[in-house]
This record gives structure tokens, sequence and C-alpha cells, in this order.
């Protein structure tokens, strides 16, 4: 069923423009698939799809290539480097600490690196939470994120 339906999407976005998670939701149900956006999004990262603006200036998902994606991750870990101050945490929960008004583009950045046991984020103005599964986990990224840091 879930490669059917991510087969299903990479279809649909390479033959119709489709700009947000509600369009593609819509385009799946309309072929058949009952989807959550929940899902759909948890596809959209699996799969790699980014937006990217094509030559009428609409913003439409599309598949890259390798290339573009591993240049896409660089950009996004450059972003996280010089975003983030600090990082520790509390229990299962970990606390990112960035320069003001730089808390959405940490949390964006740290959401594309796919980090296994993560939850999920939430940012504000100069500080990001990420809720992970276990203590260990939320240890283990802060450990990660300092060794970024000190890159």
């Amino acid at each position: 069923m879930k490669k059917k339906r991510q087969d299903l999407i990479l279809r649909l976005i390479s033959d119709n423009v489709i700009g947000t998670q509600e369009d593609l939701l819509l385009r799946l149900r309309e072929s058949g698939m009952e989807v959550t956006q929940a899902t759909v999004s948890r596809d959209i990262k699996e799969l790699r799809v980014v937006k990217t603006m094509n030559a009428a200036g609409q913003y439409r998902y599309t598949v890259g290539d390798k290339a573009s994606v591993d240049h896409l991750g660089d950009k996004f870990r450059s972003i996280f480097e010089h975003s983030v101050k600090s990082a520790d945490y509390a229990g299962n929960t970990l606390v990112i600490h960035c320069y003001t008004g730089m808390a959405q583009a940490a949390c964006a950045a740290f959401d594309s690196m796919h980090w296994d046991g993560l939850v999920g984020t939430l940012a504000g103005d100069d500080t990001v939470f990420a809720l992970c599964r276990t203590e260990e986990l939320a240890s283990r990224m802060k450990d990660t994120i300092s060794e970024i840091l000190s890159d």
C-alpha cells in the first residue's frame, strides 16, 4: 500500500503543478487513495520531494536528482550551523538555543535531517523544542548537534 501510494505521489507531482500538501492530498483522494495529511507529509520527506519555483513563478513539488538533494542537505546544514548557539536536553525533550529570529530556519533545517526517533518539533523566535521518543535519543541528538557546531 505504501509503495503504491508513494508511486502515485511521484506520478501526480510529475504530471501536475502541485504546490501544497492540501493540493496533493486532494489529488490522492480523487485518485481513490484515502490518506491523511500526516501520511502525505511523511511520504514527502521519505521521497525527498522539494518545492521549486517554475518559470511562471509558481512553487510546485518536484523530485530532485541526488546531486540537488545532497546540495539541499548541505544548505540546510549550513543554515543550522549558522543559526544555532547551543543545545541541551531534559528527559526526552531536546532544547536548541538559536540566535534571535533564527529558530524557524534552524527548525526546518533540523527537520530535514530526518532523525530517527524524532516525534516532532516546535520553533519560537530563538528556541526550538524537539520531542524525542526516549531520553537516550535526546542525549544522542544533543551530542550530534554539539559536534556539528564544533566543526
